[in-house]
């Protein structure tokens, strides 16, 4: 009997078109097709190659954390202490370098990273006794750097939103990474707290093409509102930096433009990386380009190869987040050029570290 395998395609509002089995998989499964036409599209939805099947529902468990803070000591990252509230992300992001973390859960990095999410449910009470341990020393905490803090889900959990109430209460500083508007959910908090110089908020732009970022990004706020973002959390007296990452060669070329867009909304800083393909992202990324770009898909790999001396990824912190050769160099010039002709980065944003003070017992903080 023939094998005919099931070609993957579009699916609305999700970032990847599969599922592969993770890294650590000892099994190996490849769907085909029995012949039964339970694969049929309608002829509407064929011509546009997007499945009618139903859309995978997003799925949210929850686990009770024994830590919350990640340390790192990488050379090539601004901060040292991170808190991240999910695993998962629902924003989709195609080429997010933490999908391979789903395989730790024994997860897909494809569609189950952004459907089959988790929660963790006590953080702000675990968060709160390592902040209470006398060895504590506060630094920078930066909030979303692996999945976003504020994707859709924080609007009914609000954990990120305990995060940052617990952060006023101890007057820890800390910045957030966010591509969502609802950061503006928390602005009573967050505003008191940058006039303080305890709190800064970056907003990534990928591109300002509304369709592109779309395929990117297919639950992720639009470019246009992310612009929005940053000109109320500017009005609102809170530093705002954009990132505009990752640049991928022949994808978003718009990155002058999006620097812009950004100065004349509010933002002071940028930053930017190229993009990265670690493990399993490489060939989710070879598959969407395949869906969407099938013309310059082999143009696009070559130059990202190029960043990265001849192979998908390399991951030494010398090169991993703006990679090496020419095209990584015309990219940090094109950066550079922009961000000097604009006014970014000319003045550094110092939070306050001498505010901090150990949080109370939750029990000692209800008696007065």
């Amino acid at each position: 009997m023939s094998r005919t395998p099931i070609p993957v395609s579009v699916i609305k509002g999700r970032g990847v078109a599969s599922a592969p089995a993770h890294r650590f998989a000892q099994d190996v499964r490849e769907a085909v097709d029995d012949g039964w036409g339970t694969n049929d599209l309608a002829p509407d939805d064929a011509a546009q190659g997007v499945a009618t099947a139903t859309p995978w529902q997003t799925e949210v468990s929850f686990e009770d954390a024994r830590s919350v803070i990640s340390h790192n000591t990488s050379p090539d990252i601004y901060f040292e202490a991170s808190i991240n509230p999910y695993r998962g992300c629902e924003h989709g992001c195609v080429y997010c370098y933490a999908r391979p973390t789903h395989s730790y859960l024994g997860l897909s990095p494809g569609l189950d990273f952004e459907a089959r999410l988790v929660a963790k449910r006590n953080i702000a009470s675990v968060l709160r006794a390592e902040l209470q341990r006398p060895s504590y020393r506060p630094s920078s905490l930066a909030l979303g750097t692996v999945t976003d803090c504020y994707q859709p889900i924080e609007r009914d959990l609000r954990l990120t939103r305990a995060v940052i109430e617990l952060l006023a209460e101890c007057n820890h500083p800390f910045g957030v990474v966010t591509k969502s508007s609802g950061i503006e959910r928390d602005l009573d908090l967050i505003a008191p707290l940058a006039a303080r110089r305890l709190a800064v908020a970056y907003i990534t732009i990928t591109t300002l093409d509304a369709e592109l970022a779309r395929r990117l990004e297919p639950r992720a706020a639009s470019p246009a509102r992310r612009l929005r973002t940053i000109a109320t959390l500017t009005a609102h007296g809170v530093p705002v930096g954009v990132s505009v990452a990752p640049q991928i060669p022949f994808i978003n070329d718009d990155m002058e433009q999006v620097l812009e867009a950004a100065w004349s909304a509010g933002a002071r800083s940028a930053f930017y990386t190229v993009l990265r393909l670690p493990w399993e992202v490489a060939p989710l990324f070879r598959e969407w380009l395949s869906l969407h770009y099938p013309d310059r898909a082999q143009r696009v790999m070559a130059r990202v190869q190029e960043m990265r001396g001849g192979k998908d990824y390399n991951s030494s912190f010398a090169t991993r987040m703006k990679g090496e050769g020419i095209w990584a160099d015309l990219i940090h010039q094109r950066f550079s050029k922009a961000c000097h002709r604009l006014g970014f980065n000319r003045e550094r944003v110092e939070l306050d570290l001498n505010a901090f003070r150990p949080p109370s017992d939750i029990g000692q903080r209800d008696l007065f």
